[in-house]
């Protein structure tokens, strides 16, 4: 497909917006279908030589006009959260990671040292996380002291080591609904934080109650894109949004509607003309319960 021109039927805008873009076949269609749902003119030509590369992976790209790519922009958060801001020396950061975040987990091994890096192994993961925990010296130690006295019921919950002031999830969302849990059972007011790339693979919201509480960077208007919706998966419905985003720019750019102060759905700070995008996400608290109410 070389070019498309279509204009909405309802003809309510004066608005324009022509396109050079690169990019696979998967975006293509999404870029199509978004358009054709606008009340705006356009041109679009995917085969001119030289313009915009919109790149496959469109959650680790650095889209037009943005500083960083999503995924870059929601660990500079969590880094912030949990890393720059922690007080005490003596608390620790506890990384839990997979395989497939093995370089990112070695780049925060760059920059915090002092942490705790913890490589998980689904094939034996709760006897790791009981070892990571120290769960089984506090249960050794309750049944040591048990045996001192055998008429004694003692009621007793594992006491995990206390050097750890938060948990940071680096795993997809097979493993993340695996394991999270059993990090739940164990530490009562420990911070756990991650990417959403914890619940990518999920096909809604209500798949999510395995992470309940969990502080991830998300905007509310890109929970409110996502609610009730159910696609193949939350990452889908993300990078649509992305490149939703990316029209959006576009037609301010072109148009000159800087005036109007739009916000994109990724971020929170308002579009401007020069310099590029900072996105300033907050962290969410994930929860299933009354999701509606939280956008």
């Amino acid at each position: 497909m070389t070019s498309c021109t279509v204009t909405s039927s309802k003809e309510v805008s004066k608005i324009k917006i022509e396109l050079s873009i690169q990019t696979n076949q998967e975006n293509k269609e999404k870029i199509i279908e978004l358009l054709l749902k606008d009340q705006t003119k356009f041109l679009v030509n995917f085969d001119e030589q030289n313009s915009y590369n919109l790149e496959d992976d469109v959650l680790s790209s650095n889209l037009k006009y943005f500083c960083r790519s999503l995924l870059e922009d929601e660990r500079r958060v969590i880094e912030n959260a949990i890393f720059k801001d922690k007080k005490s020396e003596d608390k620790k950061v506890l990384i839990v990671y997979s395989k497939k975040y093995e370089d990112i987990a070695s780049e925060l091994r760059n920059k915090y040292p002092y942490q705790i890096y913890f490589a998980i192994n689904m094939s034996n993961y709760e006897k790791q996380i009981k070892d990571i925990l120290n769960v089984d010296m506090s249960l050794n130690r309750n049944n040591r002291l048990s045996k001192l006295d055998k008429s004694i019921q003692i009621l007793h919950t594992p006491r995990i080591r206390n050097d750890i002031i938060g948990i940071y999830f680096l795993t997809d969302y097979d493993a993340g609904k695996t394991i999270v849990p059993i990090f739940k059972s164990y530490t009562l007011d420990t911070k756990f934080y991650s990417s959403t790339e914890i619940f990518h693979d999920a096909s809604n919201f209500k798949k999510l109650v395995d992470f309940e509480n969990t502080l991830v960077p998300i905007t509310n208007k890109m929970l409110g894109e996502i609610y009730d919706k159910n696609r193949i998966s939350i990452k889908s419905e993300i990078e649509t949004i992305l490149i939703k985003d990316l029209l959006m720019i576009e037609k301010i750019h072109q148009n000159n509607l800087f005036r109007d102060e739009i916000i994109p759905l990724t971020g929170n700070l308002k579009i401007k003309r020069n310099g590029c995008l900072n996105r300033d996400l907050g962290l969410w608290k994930v929860s299933t319960v009354n999701i509606k109410n939280q956008i």
